[in-house]
């Protein structure tokens, strides 16, 4: 993806990001938000989706996003098998410390996860 950086990544006509819950759930007692709160994916994400007709690949960043709409399932699993939910799909871990020391331990986050994501995100973007 060489050549691409922050004015790729900010092009609307291009690029979306939507959050899963899309109301602001609140912080946690310890740090971190708070779950989406669950009456806020049903009213709000279809209603942006469906103004985003040319949807190439969504990225399934985290637990709740990939619950969402895989339904249940290991976050982790999920990620090695990213293979299973392409073309449409790509989950990706939420970028956390456990996620840091998942990374450490799986050489084909590196080796295999990445390289496919770049080459996605390229396919979706030259389409």
């Amino acid at each position: 993806m060489a050549g691409h950086g922050p004015a790729l990544f900010y092009d609307t006509e291009k690029v979306a990001i939507v959050p899963t819950g899309l109301c602001y759930p609140g912080v946690l007692p310890k740090g971190g938000d708070k779950p989406p709160r669950p009456e806020c994916a049903p009213l709000w994400r279809k209603r942006i989706l469906d103004h985003l007709p040319n949807i190439r690949l969504t990225l399934l960043v985290g637990s709740y996003a990939q619950n969402h709409v895989l339904g249940k399932g290991k976050v982790f699993e999920r990620v090695e098998q990213f293979e299973r939910y392409l073309p449409t799909y790509f989950p990706l871990p939420h970028p956390s410390w456990r996620t840091g020391m998942w990374e450490r331990r799986t050489p084909a986050f590196a080796q295999t996860i990445l390289p496919a994501l770049r080459r996605e995100v390229a396919r979706a973007l030259a389409a």
